[in-house]
């Protein structure tokens, strides 16, 4: 690969993508890699994991970590999605503050400054969704923002239409170590299909059904199996907390339970690029959400 000599012009490293819930962590990674790795939908909480998102250019490979919004935990997920995010905060070479250019005060308050003042290396602001307010205030959220933290860039992006995202690359690049390239440039996660079938799935979840019910409401992949014909054949649960909540996500005559299958489905098809067979069932597993031995069982492993 160009650049991944040692002549120390190649630039490698960690980058955690960070912020308050519903700031547009997960809608920047993508727009960065243009590639849709993270499930995004209008809710926050959606992102419960973080997410690999590899970068690789010829003079470097970013390597970006979409996280869980920095919440106050409610119960034990929500203890497990904060310490995913500020481990990795921790454990990165660089991190990226993500704020709401409309949300300025509530996004960068002094419990996120706190968190990142814990980061090993330098911390760039993106103020995101200036899509949605006037240029004219933007000066005066740069300076208050530099104020309150010794950010080594402030960059205001759009994630949704694209506005800024070169600027920010750079200045991410710039703040990366020089090194060789960690992972093959062919290679753009690490993680498995099986992983992103149940994110898809939890993302048309999430897109349909309303209220408490998302946040009650998990994905595992039972059975994922490539048949001789070149079919996936999947086999999903979808985990709800009350005998109640399953009645809701199968909906009369099994109507809601179907559209949110024939919707995943179709995504599921078009990011394997193969056909697909979507198996979809509900099962109540009661305060699973705080349940220790059962966020285990989901993939969720406090560290």
């Amino acid at each position: 690969m160009t650049g991944a000599a040692g002549d120390g012009s190649h630039r490698a490293g960690f980058v955690a993508l960070v912020g308050k819930p519903n700031v547009g962590k997960s809608t920047l990674m993508n727009a960065l890699l243009q590639q849709r790795l993270s499930i995004v939908t209008p809710r926050p909480q959606t992102t419960r994991q973080r997410v690999l998102g590899i970068l690789t250019k010829d003079a470097c490979q970013v390597l970006f970590l979409d996280t869980p919004g920095l919440l106050e935990p409610g119960y034990r997920l929500q203890e497990y999605m904060l310490q995913s995010a500020v481990h990795t905060l921790h454990d990165s070479d660089a991190a990226v503050a993500i704020v709401d250019a409309t949300r300025f005060n509530r996004d960068l308050d002094d419990r996120v400054v706190g968190f990142l003042e814990q980061s090993r290396g330098p911390v760039i602001l993106a103020i995101n969704k200036i899509d949605r307010t006037s240029r004219t205030s933007l000066l005066p959220l740069i300076e208050q923002a530099a104020s309150r933290f010794p950010f080594t860039e402030i960059v205001p992006v759009s994630a949704l239409e694209g506005d800024g995202l070169e600027p920010l690359l750079s200045a991410v690049i710039r703040a990366l170590p020089p090194g060789p390239a960690l992972y093959p440039e062919d290679m753009i996660t690490d993680q498995p299909e099986r992983f992103f079938v149940g994110e898809i799935i939890r993302e048309h979840l999430f897109l349909a059904v309303r209220e408490e019910l998302p946040y009650a409401s998990a994905v595992i992949v039972e059975d994922f199996t490539d048949r001789p014909n070149g079919t996936a054949f999947i086999q999903a649960s979808i985990i709800i907390e009350r005998s109640s909540q399953k009645g809701i996500i199968i909906g009369k005559n099994g109507r809601m339970l179907k559209n949110i299958g024939t919707s995943a489905r179709k995504a599921v098809v078009d990011f394997l690029d193969r056909p697909v067979y979507l198996d979809l069932r509900v099962k109540v597993r009661p305060s699973w959400r705080k349940n220790e031995q059962e966020l285990r069982r989901l993939g969720y492993a406090k560290r």
